[in-house]
């Protein structure tokens, strides 16, 4: 049975893994085109500059044991360099290749381009559906590699979402971002979602792995009361965060320093999370391209954050894993 991608699942849908599994991370990268963040969605208006950034990255993510999953969409998947860069990795299982859908630059190119249609899953199920397989064939096509993992851009899932991806074949979603709602923007609303992975549909089909986000704080208990009024009033995020009352924790680079990663990772693990979900946007890897990395030095730190980050996991006895991994260690 299918569910609403806003509804939390019934206890009975809650993933169980293999004795022994413990806890683990997985490192998830949004491998797509550079555009202007703060311009209108344009189906042209992008590079793919930083893409030969990636090989540096991954020689870096191989130094540290970690086997990073490259969620691509459109641009990169037809581009010969990402293929070149990412190919051998991905055949020697130091890499992953999943599914990333940015319905604004992948054909075919029939809906209006605004933000509504930004969300893959507000999209009539066909034109969804015909975007989507197009992406996974070229893919398989120029990676040589069948995906198993998807990610919505913009984590915009639909009500037609899952049935798509259980006919693909695709095993495992990763669009979830719990404690976030995107209804402001005509995206879902995750806040009832729960941080430990869970079945889509019933019986058990496709497994959701969400983003990894946790309140922190005197207050975390109240967070999911709390942040309806913080996305109203953001100075109010700051104010709760000085006082360490609370405080909403991405694992990610991007806006979260390591100070405050490393206290979302005690929340996640001391909460019994049994994996952790970590993610960036690949155009973080050039200055300038986001927001997050403007300057050598943003990039530098970058890269430290990260170390520090599989140092305290280490330490946590947390090993890093990989989708082949998730899905053989599973309890169907």
């Amino acid at each position: 049975m299918q569910r609403s991608v806003s509804d939390p699942p019934r206890p009975e849908g809650i993933a169980r893994f293999r004795a022994g599994w413990g806890q683990r991370s997985l490192l998830t990268v949004d491998t797509e085109e550079e555009f202007d963040w703060d311009a209108p969605f344009s189906p042209s208006e992008h590079s793919l500059d930083h893409i030969g950034r990636l090989a540096k990255f991954q020689q870096f993510c191989e130094g540290i044991g970690v086997s990073p999953v490259y969620l691509i969409d459109w641009p990169v998947a037809a581009s010969p360099l990402a293929a070149e860069i990412l190919g051998d990795a991905v055949k020697s299982g130091k890499a992953e290749i999943g599914i990333q859908l940015h319905p604004w630059v992948n054909p075919p190119h029939e809906e209006e381009v605004n933000a509504y249609n930004s969300y893959a899953g507000n999209l009539p199920l066909a034109l969804e559906r015909e975007k989507f397989m197009r992406l996974k064939d070229k893919i398989e096509e120029n990676f040589h590699v069948e995906p198993m993992i998807y990610r919505a851009g913009r984590y915009g899932l639909g009500p037609n979402s899952v049935a798509m991806l259980r006919e693909a074949g695709i095993a495992i979603d990763s669009s979830v971002r719990t404690k976030f709602d995107y209804r402001p923007g005509h995206g879902p609303d995750y806040r009832a979602t729960p941080l430990v992975p869970y079945w889509l549909d019933e019986p058990q089909g496709v497994l959701e792995l969400p983003l990894t986000s946790v309140f922190w704080g005197i207050m975390r208990r109240q967070g999911d009361l709390l942040q309806p009024l913080v996305d109203r009033y953001p100075h109010l995020g700051g104010i709760l965060s000085k006082l360490s009352l609370l405080e909403r924790i991405s694992l990610t680079p991007e806006g979260i320093s390591v100070e405050e990663a490393l206290r979302g990772i005690d929340i996640a693990l001391d909460d019994g999370l049994p994996i952790l979900v970590l993610s960036f946007h690949s155009p973080s890897l050039v200055p300038g391209n986001t927001p997050y990395v403007r300057t050598e030095e943003d990039l530098d730190r970058f890269y430290d954050w990260w170390r520090t980050i599989y140092s305290y996991l280490d330490k946590r006895g947390t090993a890093p894993t990989s989708v082949a991994e998730i899905i053989r260690s599973v309890e169907i």
